[in-house]
């Protein structure tokens, strides 16, 4: 199977009823002011099979698509619990972007291997479409096909698509399929512009926004109810979803009492998670996302940036967010070795900040002081050669921006559309909170 980098486009198209009562309550604090809220008052879905002595995958051959964010209260990855408990006749893992083991840099996998802990077959899924990943699953015998991955709430983690495509492969397999739930660590708002059908790919490969503000379990549901009739000719024939305990799409992620784990390698916090979803824009510009530091995403800049760009989005005094000037030097991926003037975004209270309109302020400012800002190009898509298009969705922001357009008049562009995405979503959402 090839390893597509992520410059390339990829064409890779009960417990769960029980309703949780929310036990965390008040305004979705900066994450300094969890104290305010319950200790430890969250339990993950897969926290919540495990207790139950994995009953929900009773009786069936499993294949589990996970990575190192699946894992229990006592650290320990699912794959291995599953295995030692007896309880689970488990067939297979399949390795997401990263792999299973999370070693692999932002486009790789590891490949298909045995782990060494458990006999079991690691079959590499990153870039598989319906029909290899179908072959995958029919070649390990599995009957359920569960997932497990911290997502980070922002339609270009590919995560989510690994799971669309399984769920389609799983309708043409006719295996059952169940989500182990996680927190959706930027809370539940939905924003940004919504992806249109010519600007799909691996980084956005249904018509989704931005940020979705769901949980991959929610997500779930959302794709088995909008996408997957056209898609894969009918829905799963079964859906469960282990819900989280505890939830509300307030309660910031420090309040949660969970770990956290490196989805990626480049989302080494939960601060890092707060703004990716607004400055991993920045990747389809010739600045900086951060990437080779130890704040990527939060760092952004170039050599050509003084501190001029510090100041003017400061100024802005936008809400729950800090500016402050800096300067890096990348130890690889863009701008390697070299000293870049930038700034470091702060988030002071995660319930007022907006990611994504933060990034438009920072791409409007880029843009107007700094004659060498550019688009990135890539070469390999000639029709489509910019990947901010593809990040955003359409052409719209790239040429909002390059004709000098106001960050009203480029987020005003998509509220309504922000607006029919919300109200569709609505009827799968699972838990409760103000910002549903």
């Amino acid at each position: 199977m090839p390893n597509f980098n992520r410059r390339q486009l990829l064409t890779a198209a009960g417990i769960g009823a029980v309703a949780i009562p929310a036990t965390a309550t008040g305004a979705f604090a900066a994450q300094a002011s969890s104290a305010a809220y319950p200790s430890n008052p969250v339990t993950t879905g897969a926290q919540r099979a495990a207790s139950d002595g994995w009953r929900v995958l009773a009786g069936q051959k499993v294949g589990v698509i996970t990575n190192p964010t699946g894992i229990l209260t006592n650290l320990r990855t699912i794959v291995d619990e599953m295995h030692e408990s007896g309880s689970v006749d488990l067939a297979a893992v399949f390795g997401p972007e990263h792999g299973f083991r999370g070693t692999a840099q932002a486009g790789g996998s590891e490949g298909t291997f045995v782990d060494p802990r458990t006999g079991i077959t690691v079959y590499d899924a990153y870039g598989a479409g319906v029909d290899k990943l179908a072959g995958m699953f029919r070649t390990s015998g599995v009957e359920t096909v569960v997932f497990d991955i911290q997502d980070v709430g922002a339609r270009f983690y590919t995560y989510i698509w690994t799971m669309y495509t399984a769920m389609r492969a799983a309708v043409e397999t006719g295996l059952r399929f169940v989500v182990l739930d996680r927190p959706n660590p930027i809370g539940g708002t939905a924003r940004g512009p919504m992806m249109t059908t010519e600007y799909t790919s691996g980084v956005g490969a249904k018509e989704i926004v931005q940020a979705h503000g769901m949980t991959v379990g929610e997500l779930a549901r959302f794709f088995d109810g909008e996408f997957l009739t056209a898609d894969a000719g009918g829905r799963l024939s079964e859906l469960s979803v282990v819900e989280v305990a505890g939830w509300r799409r307030d309660v910031p992620f420090a309040a949660t009492g969970l770990p956290w784990v490196l989805p990626s390698p480049n989302m080494p916090t939960p601060s890092t998670a707060l703004v990716y979803s607004g400055t991993c824009l920045f990747e389809g510009t010739n600045l900086s996302e951060g990437r080779g530091t130890t704040a990527p995403f939060e760092l952004v800049g170039a050599p050509f940036v003084d501190h001029r760009w510090a100041e003017r989005l400061a100024a802005l005094d936008l809400p729950g967010t800090g500016i402050r000037e800096a300067y890096f030097n990348p130890t690889f991926s863009k701008h390697q070795g070299k000293v870049c003037g930038g700034v470091q975004v702060h988030v002071t209270d995660p319930a007022s900040f907006d990611p994504i309109r933060l990034a438009v302020e920072m791409l409007v400012g880029a843009r107007a002081l700094y004659p060498e800002f550019e688009w990135r190009k890539d070469t390999w898509d000639a029709a489509r050669p910019y990947w901010i298009d593809k990040l955003t969705g359409s052409t719209r922001l790239r040429e909002q921006i390059s004709a000098g357009a106001s960050t009203d008049e480029v987020v005003g562009a998509w509220r309504e559309e922000l607006a029919v995405f919300d109200r569709v979503r609505r009827q799968y959402l699972i838990y409760q909170g103000p910002a549903a």
